[in-house]
């Protein structure tokens, strides 16, 4: 039942649009294996090899971490309505930084210029392998909106104290593991 592809077909990415939710996930030789969900709204499908999402500031930076150890990283949609599917993007991850000029200009040409309080980073990945599945056991969900909880949360931290808050608690993996932001202060 599983379909592989070498690229984004246009039917999948019609399918990533239609998406609320997204799962990543990475590890590293020796760590242990993450799984974060992510708000679809913030990801793009850059061309038929890559997809982009901006990242935001949360308890842990594991991808971060992972991505600069080993870089491999799989993305997952699960059909929680309509037909059953579920679509696998495998590839190598990349951070882009908060603060650099390639950050400024996806910003302006994917999200409007647009940049959610609290977005600490990209994460791109080059994708080398799609991969569709059944999905006959994802369970059916009806779609009730976004939690306001964490953009709250970063609205009353404020610019500064998000940067304190990365440097304080997003340095370093939960196994120990270098991220980005271990080797330099985070540019605003």
């Amino acid at each position: 039942m599983a379909k592989q592809f070498s690229q984004i077909e246009p039917n999948i990415r019609d399918f990533i649009g239609r998406q609320h939710v997204f799962f990543t996930a990475s590890a590293a030789a020796g760590s242990r294996v993450n799984i974060s969900p992510r708000e679809a709204r913030a990801l793009r499908v850059l061309d038929a090899n890559k997809v982009v999402y901006l990242d935001q500031t949360g308890s842990g930076n594991e991808t971060s971490a992972h991505v600069r150890a080993d870089g491999q990283m799989t993305i997952m949609f699960c059909a929680f309505q309509g037909a059953p599917l579920i679509l696998r993007l495998y590839g190598k991850g990349r951070i882009i930084a908060r603060g650099t000029a390639e950050y400024a200009a996806l910003l302006a040409a994917e999200f409007g210029g647009e940049e959610q309080v609290g977005a600490r980073q990209m994460v791109e990945l080059a994708v080398d392998l799609v991969q569709t599945s059944c999905g006959y056991g994802v369970p059916l969900f009806d779609y009730a909106g976004e939690r306001p909880s964490l953009t709250r949360w970063a609205e009353s931290k404020g610019e500064e104290g998000l940067a304190k808050y990365r440097r304080d608690k997003n340095k370093r993996s939960i196994d120990g593991l270098p991220t980005y932001f271990a080797d330099a202060e985070e540019t605003v």
